[in-house]
């Protein structure tokens, strides 16, 4: 079957959503995304400034999609990875690097100068992006205060 990537489109989102429940509930995040809440996400990613996006599909099921959104420095612009998010069956067999080579060929024709993304620690999403030449920003900490 035909793998095509394409330009994450307004009318894919509720396509990406369900894609996007059913991964990240299940192992190894359990975590606990109603419909409303990952469609508000997945519309407030698209709707973001500077968006840009790609889809995977095998056939015409979508398996697959990343999408952040360019952001201007004094050293010049910068591209934020918000989400990819691939197929529970089809994980660990090439199609989240190719989304991600896809967009890092775009960007680097669009002359972004760095990619940066948040993801958990030590867990398979920090080994994919580790694997990719991704790196621990030294300059950079997250911190977090709860409510």
């Amino acid at each position: 079957m035909e793998n095509v990537i394409k330009a994450f489109e307004k009318t894919e989102i509720d396509n990406c959503v369900a894609l996007y429940i059913k991964v990240f509930n299940s192992k190894p995040w359990n975590e606990e995304w109603s419909q409303h809440i990952a469609k508000e996400r997945l519309t407030d990613l698209y709707n973001t400034p500077k968006f840009q996006g790609l889809t995977l599909y095998q056939g015409d099921e979508l398996v697959g999609f990343i999408g952040g959104n360019k952001k201007r420095t004094p050293n010049g612009v910068v591209f934020y990875i918000a989400e990819l998010c691939i197929s529970n069956g089809i994980q660990g067999k090439g199609f989240g690097s190719k989304l991600l080579e896809s967009l890092e060929k775009q960007l680097n024709e669009d002359r972004v100068s760095s990619i940066y993304l948040i993801t958990s620690n030590d867990g398979l999403a920090e080994r994919f992006y580790i694997k990719k030449n991704y790196e621990i920003n030294e300059n950079r900490v997250i911190l977090k205060k709860a409510f």
